[in-house]
């Protein structure tokens, strides 16, 4: 599963599931680009610093002429009752997990070609298909996600480039530090997992980098779930 000589795109590097995979990578010789709000600690790439809210023109023009794989690993988590949900807050679920993915994606739609087998891994959720309270946010942008995925592996597999997304759980990450900031919210949060307890980065990381091999090469259009079993079983 060697990834010499392979450029892959990371956005959403510096933390939680995004820098796990970065350092998997690393430590097998990939040529990591990674974009976030700040640079990944521990990890030797070509950074730029971007907020995925924010525009991301010119931003894309350093890159190699082919790359391998794009990773889009932003997320949130806005919990709340959907009366009391703006539309403001809606809109920026959709800019985090949905319209920064396509910015990126556009953006090196011709570098992915190029590479001539690429992989785009994106990230959906298990609350966009098992019906949670209080998710109706973040359940409709991933939702958008999940739409996405499907779509452009459709588009995308006459020029060799496979679009599959992942569907965690709630996993031990710095976006989902205060669902888990107590032993009883983390021992709640376990429970609710058919395996008895919460993933981890690296888990989740290392079914993306499955993705992005040659060993995924079979696999495209598929939303996976990686998420202890919950969102097919009771």
């Amino acid at each position: 599963m060697s990834f010499q000589e392979k450029n892959i795109l990371i956005v959403g590097a510096s933390s939680g599931i995004g820098h796990a995979l970065a350092q998997m990578l690393q430590a097998e010789g990939a040529n990591l680009y990674t974009f976030s709000r700040s640079p990944p600690e521990g990890v030797s790439s070509t950074h730029v610093t971007w907020d995925v809210t924010q525009p991301a023109e010119g931003i894309f023009e350093h890159l190699p002429e082919a790359i391998h794989g794009i990773v889009y690993a932003p997320g949130s988590i806005n919990l709340k009752p959907f009366q009391r949900l703006s539309m403001a807050e809606f809109q920026q679920d959709l800019q985090i997990n949905v319209l920064g993915a396509v910015t990126t994606i556009q953006g090196n739609l011709a570098r992915l070609r190029k590479a001539k087998g690429a992989s785009i891994v994106l990230f959906s959720t298990v609350a966009a298909r098992t019906g949670m309270g209080f998710h109706a946010a973040i359940a409709t942008a991933k939702g958008a996600v999940e739409g996405l995925t499907v779509s452009l592996a459709a588009e995308l597999a006459p020029l060799k480039i496979r679009c599959n997304a992942i569907a965690p759980s709630l996993t031990d990450t710095p976006l989902a530090a205060q669902l888990l900031s107590s032993d009883e919210k983390r021992e709640a949060s376990a429970k609710r997992h058919p395996l008895g307890r919460v993933g981890t980065s690296q888990e989740v990381a290392a079914f993306a980098k499955l993705l992005l091999s040659d060993a995924g090469s079979w696999v495209t259009g598929q939303v996976i779930g990686v998420d202890g079993g919950m969102g097919r079983l009771k």
